[in-house]
């Protein structure tokens, strides 16, 4: 077995024995020596597990005596509200969302809260200008022709086989590329509804869903959504057996912004969910390659039988997002949604699409993927250290499964709207919680980001909105 394979293998083991208590906060871990005569491997297989166990936070390192299990500092999960109700999305909600966006261009400012990457920590920046500048070179018709819908057939192909990951069997006449996952959406929404219908959302929600569906003239009704279990599925089985839904749009895998990953059974009960009633699921899945885990959990498509899911993902989060390259499998829409795609952009950019399906044949993008997975994981254990440490008493939070945002619920009757004002004022970014509800809920939430390298400037801004929240 490869060396990864093997020190994976025992940080997974060692990572299980802390959760169940069989390693206890203070307890020092075998030597290097006797951990080598134990598991009959290397020095640097253990080296190379204990090192990873450090960058997550679970053990430390004291000179000259060894590694030693940490006591983990984490907090409860969130109350989660239970009320749903039909509503068109409040102006009010989009007008703060508005302000966040732009916000986020003004120079100077401490970003704290968005959940878009920065820098090459990140991202495989050198190799994709490597593959751009070759292929530019070899094909230049490349930069001057049209990608028609369905998309480069390279980059589909590609997307068809990464899909198995999710256990998904997809041909690329499956698959429809597209202007990233926000496009993705929009044309599976205008696919499936029209003006005036009800979509089923899970609350709280990605916040750029709310001026999508306002913009195609769709009221929503708010489902319940666990912390890590998800969307409420008694919730969502009532309201079909209803009537009253038109679509579902979800995050079953690394949920946006709680992190959830919904559980296997609960996935097979929604896709069986959605084929009895005949009410397609969009199910969003741009951070489901950020999953902790060393496999990606089967998406809810995996068990799709009559083709009422349409499956959207990107590689925004974990290639490039400057080439917004995105893609959606739309099941048994996919004639119509082909047909709206060249209706509305015509084309995809065939280069960027070109680059992106290199780099994926290569193989290059699995060892990204872990590498991604561990930094994430390693920072959201920092992020989740400083939010229990400074916040006030009383706080809680999520448990992430993935991806690089935290839930933060504020104690009492705690204003996120006046927080995020106060941090602003102080060049600080700050997602408050109602923006992702559209009636505005979650007035004493915010979401946290850590997909920013981690510095000084970082987690003294953290430290400076839990003293504003002390006194909010």
């Amino acid at each position: 077995m490869a060396q990864e394979s093997l020190y994976m293998r025992l940080v997974g083991e060692w990572t299980a024995m802390m959760q169940r208590g069989v390693l206890q906060p203070g307890q020092k871990m075998p030597s290097v020596r006797k951990a080598c005569e134990q598991y009959q491997v290397s020095p640097a297989t253990i080296l190379s597990a204990y090192r990873l166990l450090e960058e997550r936070g679970l053990v430390e390192a004291r000179p000259q005596s060894g590694f030693y299990v940490r006591a983990q500092t984490r907090l409860p999960l969130p109350h989660m509200r239970r009320q749903s109700g039909t509503v068109a999305t409040g102006d009010e909600v989009l007008d703060n969302i508005e302000l966040v966006l732009a916000a986020q261009q003004q120079p100077g400012y401490l970003d704290l809260s968005m959940a878009s990457p920065r820098g090459s920590d990140f991202y495989p920046t050198s190799r994709l200008k490597s593959i751009l500048g070759k292929l530019t070179r070899e094909q230049p018709e490349l930069a001057t022709d049209y990608s028609y819908p369905p998309g480069s057939l390279a980059l589909r192909e590609q997307v068809a086989r990464r899909a198995l990951a999710w256990g998904v069997a997809l041909t690329a006449d499956d698959i429809v590329t597209t202007n990233g996952c926000t496009e993705a959406l929009q044309l599976a929404l205008r696919t499936v509804c029209k003006h005036g219908d009800t979509i089923g959302l899970e609350s709280p929600t990605y916040f750029l869903l709310l001026p999508l569906l306002k913009s195609l003239g769709l009221k929503v009704i708010e489902i319940p959504t666990h912390p890590t279990t998800g969307l409420s599925l008694d919730a969502l089985e009532l309201l079909l057996s209803e009537g009253r839904l038109n679509a579902i749009v979800a995050m079953p895998t690394v949920h946006n912004p709680l992190g959830a990953t919904m559980p296997l059974e609960n996935k097979k009960r929604l896709a069986a969910l959605v084929n009895e009633h005949q009410v397609p699921l969009i199910e969003d899945c741009p951070h489901a390659d950020l999953f902790y885990g060393q496999l990606t959990p089967d998406a809810v498509k995996a068990f799709d039988r009559d083709g009422y899911v349409l499956l959207c993902g990107s590689f925004n989060k974990t290639l490039a997002p400057g080439f917004r390259t995105g893609w959606i499998a739309p099941g048994r829409y996919r004639r119509e949604l082909t047909r709206l795609k060249f209706a509305s952009s015509l084309s995809q950019p065939r280069l960027l699409e070109e680059t992106l399906a290199s780099y994926l044949q290569d193989g290059a993008y699995d060892q990204h993927l872990r590498f991604l997975r561990r930094h994430y994981q390693s920072q959201m254990s920092r992020l989740q250290d400083v939010v229990a440490n400074y916040f006030p008493p009383g706080t809680r939070a999520t448990s992430p499964t993935g991806g690089c945002v935290l839930w933060v619920e504020l104690p009492g009757e705690a204003d996120s709207l006046a927080l995020s004002r106060a941090a602003y004022a102080e060049k600080m970014l700050l997602v408050p919680g109602a923006l992702y509800s559209p009636r505005g809920r979650y007035r004493n939430c915010i979401r946290l980001s850590c997909c920013y390298p981690w510095s000084d400037a970082y987690e003294r801004g953290l430290q400076r909105v839990a003293e504003l929240a002390a006194g909010n």
